[in-house]
Formats: structure tokens, sequence, C-alpha cells
């Protein structure tokens, strides 16, 4: 009987050493999607943080297309773009704190979208509200830039 036994029952340390076996693929597999992510994250910032080669024709069709959209469902303010505080100089500090000169802290993208509204929408009555969004472990983390139009 004891032969049988050991051919179908493993022993407590083959089954340790089983688990530990599987564990070490989890934390294997877990490490290489965790690096995709990563090398995602890291490849959407660097786009972000070059120039979009939008021309200012084609982001004021994009503008409108908006604008329109947001109108004809009824809203008077759209969040056009959401960034990770790391395309910010100052990790968005000055714009936390309101300080003036904050739009100098804007780089890649944050900062194309602002000199276009400031170049195209400022003058003709819309308003561009850029702060903090979410606040990880209480922290500044994401910095959203929304566009509004009509009564303050």
């Amino acid at each position: 009987m004891n032969t049988k036994a050991d051919d179908l029952l493993p022993s407590a340390e083959e089954c340790s050493k089983r688990m530990a076996v599987a564990e070490a693929e989890k934390a294997s597999e877990y490490m290489r999607k965790q690096a995709v992510v990563e090398a995602e994250k890291k490849a959407l910032l660097d786009k972000l943080k070059g120039a979009s080669g939008v021309s200012d024709d084609e982001r004021l069709k994009r503008a409108a297309a908006i604008v329109n959209r947001a109108v004809n469902n009824g809203l008077t303010e759209i969040e056009v773009g959401r960034f990770p505080n790391t395309l910010f100089t100052d990790h968005g500090r000055a714009i936390n704190q309101q300080e003036a000169g904050w739009e100098e802290t804007l780089t890649g993208l944050p900062k194309e979208l602002y000199e276009f509204w400031k170049k195209h929408m400022q003058a003709r009555g819309y308003r561009l509200k850029v702060q903090i969004v979410d606040w990880p472990g209480g922290m500044p983390g994401d910095i959203g830039m929304s566009l509004s139009w009509g009564k303050k």
C-alpha cells in the first residue's frame, strides 16, 4: 500500500515546491505585464512631450467639432485634455497655487493647447481652466484642461 500512496500522493515537500514554482511563474508574468504597461506609459509621455504635428487649421476644426457637440448636448464646459503632472516643469505646483505665470510651466501638448486657446479662442470669449484633477495618496496627480463658454 505504501508504494501506491507514493505513486498517487505527492509529499508535502513536493507540494510546497510546486506551489513555489507556480508563484514564481505568476510573479514573472506580472513583472512582464508591468514592464509592458510602463513602456506604453513612457511612449505616451514621450509623445505628449513633443510637438503634436497638428496644424492650427486642423486643431480649429477639432475644437469646433468638440464645442458644437458639447453645445448640442447642453454643456457649457468640456474637458479637452488630462495630462500627467510630469509634463509640467514644476509638476503642477504653480497651477495648484494659482500663481501668476503658471503657463510658463507648460510643456509639450499642454503648452500647444494653451497657446492655441490664447491665439484663437480667448478673444472669442472662451475660458480655459487648468487644475489638478486627482490627488493619489494626497499628492497632486493629473492636470486637466477644460474649455468653457457662456455666463460665468
